[in-house]
């Protein structure tokens, strides 16, 4: 889903790297390993790989807090983190009971859907968007020769992750983060949504040594895939 965002850095002379983080995409899928620390880990881990000091990091949602909790954690290896979509998620404080939570943000289970309607479904609320953001949501899944699909998440490691993200409060790490944070929110056009997230983001920068918001209104959750190049512009 980054392919846009890369290709438009790439045109203006940034280099980019874009990884599946486990259990994603082509990456290895193992049971275990989804805090927060590990999956920071592992991103530090591809820099190592290809002998990369240091790096912007840039993540979405899960992802958004993953790269907040990263400048926190590895300091030496983050220039910045850019938060597109999230890096103030804290569901545990909107879903107190992780049961309550666990009912109301489970996926959809997908698996099994047929191809063709998952397509015709993702371009139909997706009109929008360039070719590279239909491509880069469809190749969230695997196509199988039946001519189903299944999600290269799987629905138990989708699970993990969003009970690390449960518990995950990234409002106490603010104060102690001196790498510089970047949110990139997208306003949806849900009011009471966004008001909700403004009050969040400005605690953050507030709360940041070195914090500042760049609203992208309207925008959809994905607003990597939506404005690749705007995206990249920012970046």
């Amino acid at each position: 889903m980054w392919d846009g965002v890369g290709d438009a850095l790439q045109e203006s002379g940034y280099a980019s790297v874009a990884l599946d983080l486990r259990g994603h995409g082509l990456g290895d899928k193992p049971d275990s390993g989804y805090d927060f620390d590990t999956v920071c880990d592992d991103v530090v881990g591809v820099l190592d790989h290809l002998s990369i000091d240091r790096a912007v990091f840039v993540g979405q949602s899960w992802g958004g807090n993953v790269v907040v909790h990263a400048a926190h954690r590895h300091p030496d290896r983050v220039i910045g983190s850019v938060a597109v979509d999230g890096g103030v998620i804290e569901l545990g404080r909107v879903f107190p009971d992780w049961d309550d939570c666990e009912r109301r943000m489970a996926p959809p289970r997908l698996a099994g859907m047929r191809a063709g309607r998952l397509e015709s479904a993702v371009r139909a609320t997706n009109d929008d968007w360039p070719e590279t953001g239909i491509i880069g949501s469809l190749s969230n899944f695997e196509f199988h020769d039946d001519g189903t699909i299944s999600p290269h998440l799987t629905f138990d490691r989708h699970m993990l992750i969003l009970r690390e993200l449960w518990s995950h409060r990234p409002s106490e790490l603010f104060p102690r983060i001196d790498r510089p944070v970047l949110f990139l929110p997208a306003d949806s056009g849900d009011v009471a949504w966004t008001r909700d997230k403004e009050a969040a983001i400005d605690r953050a920068v507030a709360s940041l040594k070195k914090g500042r918001a760049h609203w992208f209104r309207p925008a959809h959750h994905d607003l990597h895939a939506q404005h690749p190049r705007r995206c990249a512009d920012v970046l």
